[in-house]
């Protein structure tokens, strides 16, 4: 797997300004060149501060399709939901049609959201961007250590995940394998708390989120504090 590219910045307001700008330039690209533009959403503080951030640059059009790395089993409509987050911040806005906005029914329950969610996955090709998070315990999405990502050739699309280690326990992801067939995956880590896993993940150790690489660059988005003490030069 070729590493990744690491692209720290001075803080975390310079980081969402920067993610938010390339992600609208890589949206034109992709529907320049095929006319659509498959987009994964992450869950978590970062990624909720650049969907507010998309919503005010008035990103996304009929073009679009939103997707989900992973969710919570609770209802549809509970505020701990990623989908929830996101239509917030950002999607019951914008101009994406809800048709084109596709949340994982995890309120189902593990398996039957994993069903549901891999056959709507079925006939969409690689996706253009993923967005993940990472933990501090280097999982992304809900790929936990000492679990299976779903890294190996032939995984499925969608894991149903009932002994996640943080609650809740019950939720859906989409496998690593199925992440990293994705054009380009980027990764969104700010704060002190996620400078450890970055350690790690610079040593090489197999964190769930070291396996997941995109097809065409690998990129992880840092803020300053989130970056060991041997900075390279901050953009």
């Amino acid at each position: 797997m070729k590493p990744p590219e690491w692209r720290p910045h001075a803080d975390a307001d310079a980081l969402v300004q920067s993610l938010a700008e390339a992600l609208c330039r890589h949206a034109e690209r992709a529907v320049s060149a095929h006319g659509v533009f498959h987009l994964v959403l992450a869950g978590g503080a970062t990624p909720r501060a650049l969907y507010a951030e998309l919503a005010r640059r008035a990103a996304g059009d009929p073009a679009w399709h939103i997707w989900y790395g992973d969710e919570r089993c609770l209802p549809a409509d509970h505020a701990e939901r990623n989908s929830v987050m996101a239509e917030t911040a950002w999607l019951a806005a914008s101009r994406i049609p809800p048709r084109n906005r596709h949340p994982i029914p995890a309120e189902l329950g593990p398996e039957p959201a994993a069903a549901h969610y891999g056959e709507a996955l079925r006939g969409i090709g690689e996706f253009d961007l993923v967005l993940l998070g990472l933990g501090e315990d280097g999982h992304t999405a809900s790929l936990f250590p000492a679990h299976d990502i779903g890294a190996a050739p032939g995984s499925p699309d969608v894991l149903a995940v009932d002994d996640a280690p943080k609650p809740p326990a019950a939720r859906v992801s989409l496998s690593a394998a199925r992440l990293g067939r994705a054009g380009r995956v980027w990764f969104l880590v700010a704060g002190a708390g996620k400078r450890a896993a970055i350690v790690r993940w610079l040593r090489g150790e197999p964190l769930p989120a070291a396996h997941v690489c995109g097809r065409e660059e690998t990129v992880v988005w840092l803020d300053a504090a989130a970056w060991p003490d041997r900075p390279p030069p901050v953009f």
